[in-house]
């Protein structure tokens, strides 16, 4: 065990950049992005659990860092569509990463506690004469 004394302080460009990936549903917005250009609504199925709230504010902030593009649509109704940009796309690496290690390390969860991607349609009832 290494004496506390000779630890080097972390590097607050490393501590920057776990603060910002790592803060709750960052990853999965990331990955849902790194699909492709996507709209709020496809971005907020793919993320389980999400709120509206929390949503907005993760995009907000993935933009200010320069991470997102948010383009807004001039048709009608208007679209907004967000987007990674390069700096986003970089991280692809280190997330696939972080991807492998969860397969490895991390338990598989039952499926059953798992909302769908899609929301599924609600089967109407016939009556038949």
């Amino acid at each position: 065990m290494r004496d506390s004394s000779t630890v080097s302080p972390v590097c607050t460009r490393f501590h920057k950049a776990i603060e910002l990936i790592g803060s709750r549903w960052t990853g999965a917005i990331l990955q849902t992005l790194l699909q492709g250009k996507s709209r709020y609504a496809s971005i907020k199925a793919a993320v389980p659990e999400i709120t509206d709230r929390m949503l907005s504010e993760r995009l907000r902030s993935l933009e200010t860092e320069g991470l997102l593009l948010r383009a807004v649509v001039p048709e009608s109704p208007v679209r907004v569509e967000y987007e990674l940009t390069k700096k986003g796309h970089e991280l692809q690496k280190a997330l696939r990463e972080i991807a492998t290690w969860a397969e490895n390390w991390i338990p598989a969860s039952d499926d059953s506690d798992v909302e769908p991607l899609r929301p599924q349609k609600r089967e109407r009832k016939v009556k038949h004469a």
